[in-house]
This record gives C-alpha cells, structure tokens and sequence, in this order.
C-alpha cells in the first residue's frame, strides 16, 4: 500500500504518522487491490481536521472527520472508510461483475482568461483514467462512495459512454450521447 500523509498547519509527528500509518494498513484485508491513500491531518483554531481519500483499482472512497484531538480524528475517519469499504465489498459481492472493454477517457481544464480574448483557449491542466465499463447501478454505487458530483463510465449494455451526473436535488441525472 503506498500511503502519502500531508502534514498542514502543523509539525510533522512520526507518532501521528506511524498511527495513521496502521490504521489505513487495516483496510488491506478489506480489499486487496493495491492500495493507495492520501491523508491531509490539518489544524485549525479550533479544531483538527483530517481528509483521507483511499484509491483501489479505479475505486476512489474519501471522507473527512474533526474533533479537538488528533487522534481522535483519526479514528473516525477511518471508522467511516471502514464502512464504505464494507458497504462496497458487499454490493460487488451482490452484483456480477458486466463484461465490456475499458476505454481511455481524458479530460482537460482550460485557462477563463483564454475565452475573454479572442485567442485560442491554453490547455493548463490534463487528467487521463481508464473508463470502466458497468452498470448504471454500478455507476451510482461509485458515486455514492466517491463522493464525487459527476462519473465518466462505458455502459455495459450499450457500450457507450455516459456521464452520471448529482444533481441539487440530491437524486442523479444520466448522459447518454445520440447519434443523429
């Protein structure tokens, strides 16, 4: 498991690390992909803020706990990654996992100033991941874990790719492109 922990506002402690350390070493026998984790522990004025966000094989689960000691936040957290991993482990364990072929979808950010002018817009930023393919249930599942507000995915049943997307009504709405 490679395992990063960022250190904000505070002076790096190997105790806190090693203790961060052991704790995000439990989720391994939850899943037993490769593991990779980043952990911010932040200190405010008045409190203790850590984000942990846990990537295992194009599965990203993240969560953010505070409390008035650090440690203390630790343990939430991860009590709550906890969680989502065995709610994870426990729909895959329900669903059939569907065939299809993964696509390589890439996603680019572009500088505001660019579309002001009458200029070219600058590609400033690039992301590249794999598009998996799975259900539309799937699909939901993995935000719902992710935490995210939108989802790239190849549908399985039209091999196609769609977004899922939350939308301010708490439910999701679907893309599905179509051809003329």
């Amino acid at each position: 498991m490679q395992l990063a922990v960022t250190f904000r506002h505070m002076e790096p402690s190997e105790a806190l690390k090693g203790y961060v350390q052991e704790r995000t070493g439990r989720l391994v026998k939850y899943i037993d992909k490769p593991l990779e984790a980043q952990v911010t522990l932040t200190v405010n004025k008045f409190r203790q803020i850590v984000d942990v966000v846990i990537n295992a094989n194009g599965i990203r689960i993240a969560g953010q706990e505070s409390h008035d000691d650090m440690y203390a936040a630790v343990d939430l957290v991860m009590e709550k990654i906890e969680r989502q991993v065995k709610k994870y482990r426990e729909k895959i364990r329900r669903h059939k996992p569907t065939p299809g072929k993964e696509l390589m979808w890439r996603r680019d950010t572009y500088e505001l100033e660019s579309f002001e002018d009458d200029r070219e817009p600058v590609v400033v930023h690039t992301d590249s991941y794999f598009v998996k393919p799975m259900s539309i249930d799937e699909a939901a599942m993995q935000m719902e874990l992710s935490h995210q507000d939108f989802l790239v995915f190849n549908n399985a049943s039209t091999q196609m790719v769609n977004v899922l997307y939350r939308r301010k009504d708490g439910n999701y709405g679907l893309i599905v492109p179509q051809s003329s």
